[in-house]
């Protein structure tokens, strides 16, 4: 269908979650012919490298995203939004000087709005239409529409009927004039049987510091008083971490089959409220105890959503009781595994037709 077309694939690098959502969209790219280049840099391309380790390459440096250390982060994200501003004007005087000498023919970038051209087909991957933003959230709103717009496609990760997973965040009005919706994706739904080892919770965290290792101490101590063996994924494809601390095995990271294995094996699943894990877990059929990040709007709000769909179990992090999860979400009928999905696929069609 591309018929050897060349795809810069660009992820966001704030967390993982940007990353992992890619990894279909290239195995679809290249299912169809694409030619893929993976554009990322830090813990996101270590993870993308691990997945491709046969493709091309570009580094694309992006903001460091901090969180600070209480339930509020409004001062936090207000003194980085300048650096946030400034990384995507960097983003698009780079994309400048690389997209001639990689020879692309389209760009498809997850949230990164310095990452289009008016020389090749532009394609932008989000969920955030209307984004929750803890100051300004309705000129950040206009401004966030205002830089969809300017792709020539906008994808959006959820189904067309709303709330879908991720309810106002991608269903309100008025909508983007290039926006069409791709389906829930996710890189799992295909593995063979499970591998549980006898682990009895499968924790996977990752996110901007220093939260994440908030989340790390306060589910290993929790770990540690529940009987069985567990496993903790930390989130850090750059790192080689192995360890076994008591009953909790501690990994780094895990490729995307061996981590569809084991989740499926699990008796409780635990994870941020992110909304890849949460399209990862409707695509495997499982709920599981979701803890948003303090003071991170969008996860809140996806967790209270849920909490109300009964679709997950939500904790906050500073109350996190594993017991009682396990017991809530033992309770829950199991949903079908996502289908196939078409609108990713049309969506392909489109842009194959687009670049013929």
């Amino acid at each position: 269908m591309f018929k050897g077309a060349r795809i810069l694939v660009a992820p966001l690098d704030w967390g993982l979650g940007h990353a992992t959502r890619c990894i279909p969209i290239v195995r679809a790219l290249r299912k169809h012919g694409a030619t893929v280049v993976l554009g990322a840099d830090g813990a996101p391309l270590a993870l993308l490298q691990q997945e491709f380790p046969d493709l091309e390459h570009v580094r694309i440096p992006g903001v460091q995203v901090r969180y600070s250390r209480s339930n509020d982060q409004r001062w936090s994200m207000a003194k980085q939004f300048p650096a946030m501003v400034h990384s995507v004007r960097t983003e698009r005087m780079l994309f400048a000087r690389v997209l001639r000498p990689l020879q692309l023919q389209a760009v498809i970038s997850d949230q990164r709005f310095g990452l289009r051209s008016p020389e090749l087909h532009s394609v932008v991957i989000t969920h955030q239409v209307f984004p929750f933003t803890p100051l300004a959230q309705t000129a950040l709103r206009w401004l966030n529409r205002y830089h969809l717009e300017r792709f020539d496609r906008c994808w959006i990760m959820d189904e067309p009927t709303a709330p879908g997973l991720a309810g106002e965040l991608a269903h309100g009005t008025p909508h983007p004039a290039n926006a069409r919706y791709i389906g829930t994706v996710s890189r799992m739904g295909s593995s063979g049987p499970s591998r549980s080892e006898g682990y009895e919770v499968v924790a996977v965290i990752s996110g901007p510091e220093p939260q994440r290792t908030l989340l790390e101490e306060r589910l290993l101590d929790g770990l540690h008083a529940l009987p069985g063996r567990h496993l903790l994924v930390v989130g850090q494809p750059n790192q080689n971490k192995d360890q076994h601390h008591g009953n909790v095995h501690v990994r780094s990271h895990l490729g995307a089959e061996e981590l569809e294995s084991r989740l499926q094996g699990a008796s409780l699943i635990v994870s941020r409220s992110g909304y890849t894990t949460l399209m990862d877990l409707v695509a495997i059929g499982r709920s599981a105890l979701i803890i948003p990040t303090p003071g991170q709007a969008e996860q809140e709000y996806l967790g209270d959503l849920h909490q109300r769909t009964g679709r997950f179990v939500v904790q906050h992090q500073d109350a996190i009781d594993l017991a009682k999860a396990m017991a809530q979400v033992a309770a829950t009928a199991r949903r079908p595994a996502a289908e196939q999905n078409v609108l990713l696929e049309q969506a392909l069609v489109e842009l194959a037709a687009a670049l013929s």
